[in-house]
């Protein structure tokens, strides 16, 4: 794998943090520099994690991971959606805007599952960029995933916080129905 396709394989392996992103800058309304970076930095770490982590299991594992990614990013992304969805509806204004631990920590998991299922595929399409040996290859291409999803996703908070204001509710509810969207897109996919 070339320089061309590890930019197109990291900006593939964005667009779910990228949607996630703009549904957290929706829900928060105004969005400062910190809460851009801060979505970013988690969904960019797990980004490049992932794909390591998958390389390093190996192929050993390609059935269990694609038996099961689909489900847990399913799950997780269906319970953020449902209650996304039940908080624009309900007359509260709770503050779903969090960006701490508890909040992040489960997106960054779900946008990065199909990540590890890359990762695997490292091993039977080793990148081939610099002059140096696969597993220095391999980390250079997590790197630039990171990279590549880091500026994606805080892009996406920015873009969501520009709408977010004006639009709360019904962008509150339209982020939990893509969340549910995504969970239901990973859950067919790894059916087929």
């Amino acid at each position: 794998m070339g320089l061309i396709e590890l930019l197109l394989l990291s900006v593939g392996l964005a667009m779910d943090a990228f949607a996630v992103s703009i549904c957290k800058g929706l829900s928060a309304g105004r969005i400062s520099f910190k809460n851009a970076a801060c979505c970013g930095s988690w969904f960019g770490l797990f980004q490049g994690i992932m794909p390591f982590v998958g390389y390093l299991l190996g192929s050993a594992f390609t059935g269990i991971i694609d038996r099961y990614s689909g489900w847990v990013a399913f799950i997780i992304l269906a319970i953020i959606g449902f209650n996304m969805v039940r908080e624009g509806f309900s007359g509260a204004e709770e503050e779903s805007a969090d960006f701490g631990f508890k909040a992040m920590f489960p997106l960054a998991i779900a946008t990065s599952i199909d990540a590890l299922a890359v990762g695997v595929t490292l091993v039977a399409i080793p990148v081939n960029v610099l002059s140096a040996s696969v597993l220095i290859n391999t980390v250079f291409a997590v790197c630039v995933i990171a990279v590549v999803t880091f500026a994606i996703s805080a892009a996406g908070t920015n873009i969501g916080g520009l709408f977010g204001t004006k639009y709360r509710k019904p962008a509150i509810i339209s982020g939990g129905i893509i969340l549910i969207i995504i969970g239901i897109k990973s859950l067919i996919q790894s059916l087929i």
